[in-house]
């Protein structure tokens, strides 16, 4: 979702190449030992019409318009902490990043399986996304230096504020800055339009051109938008189906950790919007995430969520990532099968 992006109603607001894919989505053994495949069927929300595709598409013309992708390694994740957070909601977010390339592979499905996906998009000279992302530098920003309320131009000036005072350098060829809002900081937007954007900074208000991203915490503020499907629409009432448990215990962060996935992967194919995205407006592209918001496994669509796993304490989940960490992470477009993928596909 790049800054002008809208939310849709099923998620929170997204050659050896193709073999290596292929023999991913086909030949994937989910690891269900502990846990039950199931469906959900969830109400939808109701800020507008959906965009996702469930499979195979020959309408959706995603295409490569020349600019760059994040192909250097490793991707450089530069962390800013704005607000208050916890140690355990820093380690649930950072235990996320860090099993895109973990260095021991968790079982299967796992993220880093789902990252593959992300992989497969190139460049112009046939360089990849790297495979390899890490936390480079993580900067907290307790003092809620700009205020508790954050406009999109504000945001850039968190990153200036960083970079100025040093705790972050200037990585133009590998650097990604990612800036989480904590639950008591309102940002322009928010709940209202979007649960995050990517985009990059202006040379007028950083003096550099850096792709960012931010995505707030949702959890006190709109959960049921942001953090769905572990909230419901409070219209629901006791009708219905109700939301689903997070699997890390905390709504908001588990909310949190889908839209930091839908940005990432948006923000590594397209960092400076004129990479990989459909439509003809570079202002407002349709991206790999866009075309699969609330698109979670097999069968989803139409208010279903697709097939994912529910472990024996009911938490639902679809990936598996680093120290045992369970996550729920919505799908992303294959150029290679030309439809929604994720590690814990059945077919």
């Amino acid at each position: 979702m790049t800054l002008h992006h809208l939310l849709f109603p099923f998620l929170i607001l997204t050659s050896s190449a193709a073999s290596s894919l292929s023999a991913t989505v086909k030949d994937q053994t989910l690891n269900t030992q502990d846990a039950n495949l199931f469906n959900p069927k969830l109400p939808p929300r109701t800020l507008s019409s959906s965009k996702k595709f469930e499979g195979s598409s020959e309408i959706v013309d995603i295409r490569y318009h020349m600019g760059p992708v994040l192909s250097s390694s490793p991707i450089n994740i530069y962390l800013i902490w704005y607000g208050k957070w916890s140690v355990s909601q820093k380690f649930i977010i950072k235990d996320f990043i860090n099993s895109i390339s973990p260095s021991a592979a968790p079982p299967s499905p796992s993220v880093s399986d789902w990252w593959k996906t992300v992989s497969l998009y190139t460049d112009q000279t046939g360089a990849n996304v790297s495979r390899a992302v890490v936390i480079a530098k993580e900067h907290s920003d307790s003092a809620y230096s700009h205020g508790s309320h954050l406009t999109r131009l504000s945001v850039q000036q968190v990153i200036s504020t960083a970079v100025g005072a040093a705790p972050f350098p200037v990585d133009h060829r590998n650097g990604i800055y990612l800036i989480l809002t904590s639950h008591d900081v309102t940002v322009q937007d928010f709940c209202r339009a979007v649960c995050g954007f990517h985009y990059f900074t202006f040379p007028s208000m950083v003096g550099h051109t850096l792709p960012y991203a931010w995505i707030g915490n949702s959890g006190k503020q709109c959960p049921e938008v942001c953090a769905y499907p572990f909230a419901v629409p409070g219209y629901m009432g006791g009708g219905g189906p109700g939301a689903l448990v997070p699997p890390n215990g905390d709504v908001g962060l588990d909310g949190m950790i889908s839209v930091i996935a839908h940005e990432l992967a948006e923000l590594t194919t397209n960092p400076l919007v004129n990479a990989w995205y459909a439509g003809e407006d570079p202002t407002a592209p349709t991206e790999i995430g866009d075309l699969c918001e609330g698109l979670y496994g097999t069968g989803g669509g139409g208010g279903y969520i697709g097939q994912v796993m529910r472990d024996r304490r009911g938490k639902t989940y679809n990936m598996n990532g680093n120290k045992g960490r369970k996550f729920m992470v919505q799908w992303v477009w294959s150029p290679v099968l030309k439809a929604c993928a994720g590690p814990n596909a059945l077919d």
